[in-house]
């Protein structure tokens, strides 16, 4: 039986890119550094995963003249621009993909765990968290984030990590991701993955996604359908990720 979702973050579970690139650039600005990263910029360094080797990358292809130097001054670059990240978030009340909150919610009451595995900071989690969940606290029965896996997504030592945590089969979870790298994290992991468009991702293809869609959905506002399995009505819900499942994955439990 499914008995678990796993969500990433950025692009999955709100628009958050474009949030972290205009913290870089008040961090740069602040710092006094010379740089502002457009939104055709950051796409092509969304290829990169995770912040701290984004800047690192950006560092050594922009300027190899300094690279050391700069290098070194990444941590205080990467916490200046978390600090100002989390601002943004409180000030502009970010909220969730459509949904999301929808199908959190439809798990939480039928028993089926949640799940996060990405690779942006605890930290950035936590402030999303909070403003979407006010009252209840984190739905989330199990965190994986940040820096805690050896390597970054398209290795899927995060998505290990969460399926461990959640103490199941990789074939009893479904993995909800946005990216090429997220979803390749995923397959490798043994999960199912549906894959939902993001701003930043619209470039990316979604191979090996059982059902890509705009978003999940809401009634009367029913998201586009891309490729895959088709959703009633235009929406994602645990019955019909249920309904797939038991169709598709029963034979695979181990």
């Amino acid at each position: 039986m499914l008995k678990a979702l796993i969500f990433d973050v950025d692009g999955t579970l709100a628009e958050t890119e474009d949030l972290h690139r205009q913290a870089f650039n008040r961090a740069f600005a602040q710092l006094g550094l010379d740089w502002r990263w457009s939104p055709e910029v950051y796409a092509e360094l969304l290829k990169v995963m995770g912040g701290k080797e984004r800047l690192l990358h950006y560092i050594a292809q922009t300027h190899p003249e300094d690279d050391g130097a700069l290098a070194s001054r990444m941590p205080e670059i990467h916490h200046l621009k978390t600090r100002i990240y989390g601002e943004l978030i409180e000030t502009g009340h970010l909220a969730l993909r459509p949904g999301i909150g929808r199908l959190i919610a439809e798990a939480r009451a039928a028993g089926v765990r949640l799940a996060v595995a990405t690779t942006t900071t605890r930290l950035n989690l936590d402030r999303l968290i909070a403003i979407n969940f006010p009252e209840g606290g984190t739905p989330f029965d199990v965190i994986a984030a940040g820096d805690e896996a050896a390597h970054k997504k398209p290795a899927p030592d995060i998505f290990d990590i969460a399926v461990e945590r959640l103490g199941i089969a990789p074939s009893e979870g479904i993995a909800f991701e946005d990216s090429a790298a997220g979803i390749r994290s995923a397959l490798d992991a043994g999960l199912a993955v549906l894959a939902t468009r993001s701003r930043y991702t619209e470039s990316h293809r979604l191979d090996g996604a059982f059902s890509a869609v705009s978003d999940l959905g809401e009634p009367g506002q029913p998201h586009q359908h891309l490729a895959g399995a088709v959703w009633p009505n235009g929406v994602v819900t645990l019955a019909g990720l249920q309904s797939w499942h038991a169709a598709h994955r029963m034979g695979a439990t181990a």
